[in-house]
């Protein structure tokens, strides 16, 4: 974007502006209000320029030559914001909003932001040149792709604060407006009574949804410590039996009147996790029986953020460029700004107009216009999405761990072998699994069972399952994994274990569960006797069934490993092969792994 010049007079007042330079989505700040990058330019002349305001307007709106200057901006938005961002082009054309006397085409499309992000990080831009997603963390999810689009985020246009939102009858029970929750006890309260259905978008596949069980698991920590994992768990596999695609649809299983269950329909919805800005529009149509009233919780609501991102900045021209920050500058103005507010966002860092947080459900004391919460880091996002994915389907796991004689080998910047950061991190991801996943666990050296490189230490078995003298699967896994030990002298029998433990998975296949087998090893396969790699890949493909898919996640650990090699195997599966150099980071990407292929 350096070829552009700073021209922001009306902005100033408004907007702090926000450095972004690089060609990819960068989500860790968080700046509430319309914000221009420092490096763009936006020459702001007077004229007779206007802006359509969709696919489906023609030119006949412009006035003399103004259509033979236009600069068409394609603009492709979420569906909650389109309608907005379309009221906002025409209001440009009629005002005649120019970029350096050039008219502004501005055409607005809907799209799901979840699926935008996937057709960015598949490498395809879809012929848009601005993108506006609901959160910043679809950013990110774009940026994940080997063949990513890039994306440069110039700022945000607006917010919304995530809270819960219960139809009268609901509300009441809970003690809106005058109680107030945390979200841990907001959701245990929403939960704990069978009479009071909960519902939620689908994490995986909106902001809303995702935001939310992150600050539920959060909460949950502060307030319940070592149990917060099984709280959250508990509370994402309710969610899960009552969850819908999208958050328009979350809104329409909601109750349509206010005996809470609409005479009687026990798949409507009494509550749902909703931004205040779909609880506003919702609230605008439903009627007082019908309404919303939100609970915003007392340690701060996660908010939905609205980035304008360019895509694939370096095909624009100039003008182009120059034309979407203009029509991203006009947002942060007054006409703008009214246009924002009607439609129930947030806009600026003050406090919100009383107006739009009545429309929406809220009302004093409940603590609307205090600070909002930290947003989630990246890892806390990757978290809530790999418990929900093993939430939603259940998973079968067969965990294989390098026991070789390199496993005792020190953890650079840490008091610890590799073997031991290792079962450390393996005991915290399985505080990620509920007791209907079903965990197992082997070891592998050389020769470790006569002639077999492998060893099995636990069945594969339903965590919740116990032993004749009460002993849960859980702790005979944990009290497992606490005692893996590097074998002296040991070396890593890789290939011939990979495949027994494939050729096992397949064979113990259970439906409707997230099967796959994880490998993790510090080095390359180091026996002389086994197959090679490439007959190893052809048995996998072999083995692999499209219609009952085994993943094999391999997790190189170490600066010895190959990660190229893990690679290859996971992909004759269908799975992922990955590389840590510190193991503390394991059950990161296993959950990652998990969630990556549970959406495959």
């Amino acid at each position: 974007m350096g070829r552009h010049h700073r021209s922001d007079r009306h902005a100033r007042d408004r907007a702090t502006p926000r450095p972004r330079t690089r060609q990819r989505s960068v989500a860790r700040t968080r700046q509430r209000s319309v914000a221009l990058a420092t490096v763009v330019v936006l020459g702001v002349a007077a004229g007779t320029a206007v802006a359509v305001s969709s696919d489906l307007l023609s030119f006949s709106g412009f006035s003399g030559s103004c259509a033979d200057t236009a600069v068409r901006v394609n603009l492709v938005a979420s569906p909650d914001m389109a309608p907005t961002l379309r009221a906002a082009a025409t209001q440009a054309r009629k005002r005649e909003v120019t970029s350096d006397g050039q008219c502004l085409d501005v055409r607005v499309s809907a799209r799901a932001s979840y699926k935008m992000a996937d057709a960015l990080r598949a490498g395809d831009d879809l012929g848009y040149e601005v993108w506006v997603p609901d959160s910043e963390l679809w950013l990110d999810r774009a940026a994940q792709g080997d063949a990513r689009v890039p994306l440069t985020a110039a700022g945000n246009i607006a917010h919304t604060p995530v809270a819960m939102g219960a139809v009268p009858s609901a509300a009441k029970s809970l003690g809106w407006p005058r109680k107030q929750y945390s979200w841990a006890e907001l959701t245990l309260a929403a939960t704990s009574d069978d009479q009071l259905k909960l519902g939620a978008a689908d994490p995986a596949r909106s902001a809303t949804g995702l935001l939310a069980l992150a600050a539920i698991g959060t909460s949950a920590e502060r307030s319940s410590g070592p149990e917060a994992e099984t709280q959250v768990a508990a509370t994402a596999k309710l969610l899960s039996q009552r969850t819908s695609d999208s958050d328009a649809q979350a809104l329409d299983t909601l109750a349509r009147d206010d005996s809470g269950t609409e005479r009687g329909n026990p798949r409507r919805n009494q509550a749902l996790l909703v931004s205040e800005q779909a609880a506003f529009t919702h609230n605008a149509t439903a009627g007082p029986e019908g309404g919303l009233a939100l609970f915003y919780p007392k340690d701060g609501a996660p908010q939905l953020d609205y980035p304008f991102a360019l895509i694939n900045e370096i095909r624009l021209s100039t003008d182009q460029s120059r034309a979407a920050l203009r029509f991203m500058h006009f947002l942060g103005e007054d006409p703008g700004q009214a246009i924002l507010t009607k439609n129930g966002f947030r806009s600026g860092n003050g406090t919100p107009p009383a107006a739009l947080v009545s429309a929406a459900g809220g009302r004093a004391p409940q603590p609307y216009a205090t600070a909002t919460a930290e947003p989630p880091t990246p890892e806390q996002l990757l978290e809530a999405l790999g418990l929900w994915t093993v939430t939603v389907q259940s998973a079968r796991l067969t965990t294989v761990v390098d026991a070789s004689s390199s496993m005792a080998a020190p953890v650079p910047g840490r008091d610890q072998s590799r073997m031991e950061v290792t079962r450390n991190s393996l005991v915290r991801a399985l505080d990620q699994f509920t007791a209907d996943d079903e965990i197992g666990l082997w070891e592998f050296s050389t020769l470790l069972d006569g002639k077999r490189d492998y060893r099995k230490l636990v069945e594969t078995a339903r965590l919740g399952d116990r032993t004749d003298q009460g002993t849960s699967h859980r702790t005979l896994l944990t009290k497992a994994f606490n005692e893996l030990r590097p074998i002296p002298g040991g070396y890593t029998g890789l290939y011939d274990t990979t495949l027994a433990a494939y050729k096992e998975a397949r064979e113990t296949y259970v439906s409707g569960k997230f099967n796959a087998v994880v490998v993790l090893t510090d080095g390359v396969n180091q026996d002389p006797g086994s197959l090679s790699r490439s007959a190893l890949v052809r048995e996998l493909q072999r083995l692999s069934d499209p219609k009952h898919p085994i993943p094999l996640i391999a997790i190189a650990v170490g600066p010895d490993a190959d990660k190229d090699e893990v690679a290859e195997l996971a992909k004759a599966t269908g799975g992922s092969g990955h590389q840590v150099n510190d193991p503390a980071q394991i059950h990161q990407v296993i959950l990652k792994a998990i969630m990556t292929a549970g959406q495959n």
